[in-house]
């Protein structure tokens, strides 16, 4: 067979086979991009990546020990004030300036890691976790937060913000995913601290793009979902993330 023929018959078909395949790997998931970035950036650093091999396996953050409690806060730590709530949280939040970003790391797509980290983050006086759904890790998170605040962490204390992405925006995509943020199968709370808008749009097909509606109304109808779940306090606060001034002044 010559280079030609290996090229179109064989090489080629195969290639395709490989990203049509791969494609239909990451669209299956409920965050076709959180799956695609979980398994692009530990590949990208030499690792495999839990999505394929599964959690647990990647080096990192060590074991925190059984008897490790609560240290104190830092001394002089800065805080940001968000402006006041409506409905049920009607009191300015004030957060921590500094925080964890669980993002963008090999290893902040490792379940086991995630969790150590964000124990020791909590127990060595962190308070301020920064997540997304789009990340892949909510259940991690929850679970590390959930043991702090056995060792002693007050809840309250705690500043948790996380992201909801552009493929779940319109109003009953977004009510239903941000309550779904509070199950076991995700941060596993009994509210959340601040949600934002991850990003102004998504580059695939979307459902309320399905239903027909344009990105500037799938966005508008998710800050009112959001408004909606902070009046009921299943949130504390709502903003948005990599926002341009025009999307801000829609």
């Amino acid at each position: 067979m010559g280079i030609k023929n290996l090229l179109l018959w064989r090489i080629i078909p195969g290639i395709a086979l490989a990203l049509a395949t791969a494609i239909g790997w990451f669209a299956s998931h409920e965050v076709p991009m959180g799956r695609f970035f979980a398994t692009i950036v530990p590949l990208m650093k030499g690792v495999l990546p839990p999505t394929i091999v599964g959690h647990g396996r990647m080096s990192g953050t060590p074991p925190v020990p059984d008897d490790l409690m609560p240290k104190p806060r830092p001394k002089n730590e800065m805080f940001l004030t968000l402006p006041a709530g409506t409905g049920k949280n009607k009191k300015k939040a004030k957060f921590p300036q500094n925080g964890l970003g669980m993002c963008c790391r090999a290893t902040a797509y490792d379940d086991v890691l995630v969790y150590r980290t964000v124990l020791w983050y909590l127990l060595l006086g962190g308070r301020h976790i920064d997540g997304a759904h789009l990340y892949l890790n909510h259940n991690a998170i929850g679970k590390a937060i959930k043991e702090a605040i056995r060792r002693g962490i007050d809840r309250s204390e705690i500043f948790v913000t996380t992201k909801i992405a552009p493929s779940h925006y319109g109003y009953e995509k977004t009510m239903a995913t941000v309550q779904n943020f509070l199950s076991e199968d995700e941060l596993g709370l009994d509210y959340i601290d601040l949600v934002l808008m991850h990003a102004p749009s998504f580059p695939l097909s979307t459902a309320c793009g399905r239903e027909g509606k344009d990105a500037a109304t799938c966005r508008k109808e998710t800050w009112l979902a959001l408004s909606a779940l902070r009046e009921e306090g299943v949130i504390r606060n709502a903003g948005v993330s990599n926002f341009g001034v025009n999307y801000l002044r829609e």
